[in-house]
C-alpha cells in the first residue's frame, strides 16, 4: 500500500530535520543581470542556483504559478524541470489556490501531480467541499486548503460570521475531518495572523500539517509561528519564506546569500522548536 501524503510529510520533515519551505517565486524585475541570456535561460539559471544553494536546508519548495505565468512559455516549461531537479526527497508544492467544479479540479489534479510532478497543491473550498473530492482519490498526493491568508484583506471574507463560527474556523474544522478520513489534507494559514495559527493547531491536533506563508518580507513573526504552529512532536509545520531568501542579495553574491539565508531560517526554526517540543 502506498504511503499517504500526511505520513510522507512527517517522514520528510524528520529526515531533513527542517521545517523550512523555500518559495520559488521569481520576479521578472529582480532577476540577476544576465545580458547574454534569453529571459527564459536567465530564469532557469537563477532558480537552479537558488535550489542548489538552499537544498541542504529545505524540507519543501513552494512554486507560485503566477510567478511562472509572468515569464510566458519558458516559465511554464520550467515548472516541470524544477520538480524533476528537486526530486522526491523534498516536498514540491504548487501554489495556485485552485478552486473550480469537481470535473475541472480532477483535471488540475492530473496536471499538477501526474504531468508536472508536484506532491501537493494549494486549493480553496469556495465552490463547495465536493469540489475537493477528486483529490481524495489520490491519497499519495496532498492538498493544502486555504483557511486564513496573510494579506491585509483576508478578514473581508474569511472572518464572516457563520453558524459554525467565523468562516475560516469552519474551514479548519472541515480540513480536520478530511485529513482524518483521507490522510492527505493540510491547512494554509498566513504568518501575519498568529492567533489564527494557534486556533488552527488546536483544532487540527497532532499529525496534520499547516503551511504558513508570510515569513520574512510580509512581516510574519517567526518565533510566534513556530511556537503556535508545531504539533506535539515539534513538526507538521511548513514555514514558507520566498522573497527574503530569493532576493537576499541582488548583487553578484546572490547564490551564496540565498543559501546563507535559508540556513539561517532553518537553524533559527530548529532552535525555536527545540524549546517547544512536548513529545
Amino acid at each position: 500500500m502506498a504511503e499517504n501524503f500526511l505520513a510522507r510529510v512527517d517522514r520528510i520533515l524528520r529526515a531533513r530535520d527542517s521545517l523550512l519551505c523555500v518559495g520559488l517565486d521569481p520576479d521578472p524585475a529582480r532577476l540577476p543581470r544576465a545580458p547574454h541570456l534569453s529571459r527564459g535561460a536567465a530564469l532557469a539559471r537563477f532558480l537552479r542556483g537558488i535550489v542548489e544553494e538552499t537544498y541542504p536546508h529545505a524540507a519543501a519548495y513552494k512554486l507560485q504559478l503566477g510567478s511562472y505565468l509572468a515569464f510566458g512559455t519558458p516559465g511554464l516549461a520550467l515548472l516541470q524541470r524544477l520538480t524533476e531537479s528537486i526530486g522526491p526527497s523534498r516536498l514540491r508544492i504548487l501554489d495556485v489556490k485552485a478552486n473550480d467544479i469537481a470535473n475541472t479540479m480532477r483535471l488540475i489534479r492530473i496536471g499538477a501531480f501526474d504531468e508536472l510532478g508536484f506532491d501537493a497543491i494549494t486549493v480553496s473550498p469556495w465552490l463547495g467541499w465536493e469540489t475537493l473530492e477528486p483529490f481524495a482519490e489520490d491519497p499519495a498526493h496532498g492538498i493544502f486548503v486555504v483557511a486564513h491568508s496573510s494579506n491585509p484583506g483576508a478578514p473581508d471574507f474569511q472572518e464572516i460570521p457563520t453558524p459554525r463560527g467565523l468562516l475560516w474556523v469552519a474551514v479548519v474544522a472541515e480540513v480536520r475531518r478530511m485529513a482524518r478520513t483521507h490522510g492527505n489534507v493540510g491547512a494554509v494559514v498566513g504568518a501575519t495572523y498568529t492567533d489564527a495559527i494557534r486556533v488552527t493547531r488546536e483544532a487540527l491536533g497532532d499529525g496534520i500539517p499547516i503551511l504558513v506563508p508570510g515569513i520574512g518580507t510580509q512581516g510574519g513573526q517567526l518565533s510566534e509561528v513556530v511556537r503556535l504552529g508545531i504539533d506535539g512532536s515539534g513538526g507538521n509545520l511548513l514555514v514558507s519564506a520566498s522573497r527574503s531568501i530569493l532576493f537576499a542579495s541582488e548583487g553578484s553574491d546572490w547564490r551564496a546569500a540565498a543559501g546563507a539565508e535559508a540556513r539561517r531560517f532553518k537553524e533559527q526554526i530548529n532552535q525555536l522548536r527545540s524549546g517547544y517540543r512536548t513529545t
